[in-house]
């Protein structure tokens, strides 16, 4: 029977426990993306706290696609050298590190010289920011970055990468029909609306080889009226599968969503609330072989514990609850099992703006009291 603290093996990856540290952007890289000491210090530290398998924040593969202010790069081969001594240390360290791919679409932020461009043309950018309709050249143009992203990571000793398709960026916006109203051959069904995903993958694939681990990150459902439904997320993993993916992260939601976001507020959250996807995991499950990382609202090793046992994952991944305590992993490992000290308040992530980046308020609080 599964558990939370035995050894496996993920593609080609040696994981010490099932958990994941899920990807979220830390906005303690360099303004152009590269690696400081402020990033390692935080990233080894994860790996101190025996976190299984590291996902980095979301490294963006093209300067347009920039997602946050400080989030690290994978856009440029100048990038490498700090790529590369990060992935040495946590090597060092014992560490397994995915590199996750990302491209924020229709939400970049630019930089003055590079418009945001998504399925659509649109004047719902960040901050009101004009968003312009990609081209058929917009797209070969993303599918190829993505591939040389893929191939810097793999070139950085990163030991796999994640393709980034969910939460309402440029993958996961083709994918969903509230986002991508195109005529092309890039809209309309579920198979014209997967095209890009699947062509990224393709692409990613064939530059890494066949012997490189390569994840997907999706939605279970975007979680708004006439968005990705959980129907079609399940199609689209089959459609990941059937081309050899070695691993499928499902969480949901996207900045549109409202309440049901991926990263859901509630201080009193009971066991009952965790697991947001765990019915679209059971779905998955009766339909899909690729291994499933399961994210959303885990605060209790117990109900990791459940859900491994139970057969609806077979690892589970933690972003927030991470944040406020990276040693969380190594804790209930050494026999405290307390819940995770995370109140799920979200005020982490009002963090990013800070000359710090990313950590945990209410840990703060409680270190000056």
């Amino acid at each position: 029977m599964p558990s939370v603290f035995e050894e496996t093996r993920l593609a080609s990856m040696h994981l010490k426990n099932r958990v994941v540290r899920s990807a979220t952007n830390e906005a303690k890289a360099e303004k152009n993306g590269a690696v400081t000491g402020l990033l390692l210090e935080y990233l080894v530290d994860l790996v101190r706290g025996q976190v299984g398998l590291l996902i980095s924040g979301h490294a963006y593969v093209a300067e347009e696609g920039q997602a946050g202010r400080r989030q690290l790069g994978i856009y440029d081969n100048s990038l490498l050298p700090g790529l590369q001594h990060l992935t040495g240390v946590v090597h060092a360290e014992g560490g397994v590190i995915v590199a996750q791919l990302a491209h924020a679409g229709r939400w970049g932020i630019g930089t003055g010289k590079h418009a945001a461009r998504g399925p659509m043309a649109s004047g719902e950018g960040v901050a009101g920011r004009r968003v312009l309709a990609m081209t058929r050249a917009d797209i070969n143009a993303v599918v190829s970055a993505f591939a040389h992203a893929a191939r810097r990571a793999r070139t950085a000793g990163f030991d796999g990468v994640q393709i980034h398709s969910a939460h309402g960026y440029l993958l996961s916006q083709f994918l969903s029909p509230w986002f991508n109203q195109r005529e092309d051959g890039y809209g309309g069904s579920l198979e014209n609306r997967a095209r890009l995903l699947l062509e990224v993958y393709d692409a990613v694939r064939g530059s890494v080889g066949a012997d490189y681990p390569v994840l997907v990150k999706i939605n279970a459902e975007d979680f708004v009226e006439g968005g990705l439904s959980a129907a079609d997320s399940v199609q689209v993993c089959q459609m990941l599968a059937e081309r050899g993916v070695d691993a499928i992260e499902m969480s949901g939601g996207t900045f549109n969503t409202g309440g049901l976001s991926f990263a859901r507020t509630g201080d009193r959250l009971s066991a009952e609330a965790e697991g947001y996807y765990c019915g679209h995991a059971r779905r998955y499950k009766e339909e899909i072989k690729v291994p499933l990382i399961l994210v959303g609202g885990f605060l209790r090793l117990s109900t990791i514990q459940e859900v491994l046992q139970t057969g609806l994952a077979d690892y589970v991944a933690l972003s927030r609850p991470l944040i406020c305590e990276p040693h969380l992993v190594k804790r209930w490992a050494e026999g405290d099992h307390v819940r995770a000290a995370c109140v799920s308040c979200n005020q982490c992530f009002a963090t990013n703006l800070s000359k710090e980046g990313l950590f945990c308020k209410v840990t703060q609080r409680r270190q000056k009291s």
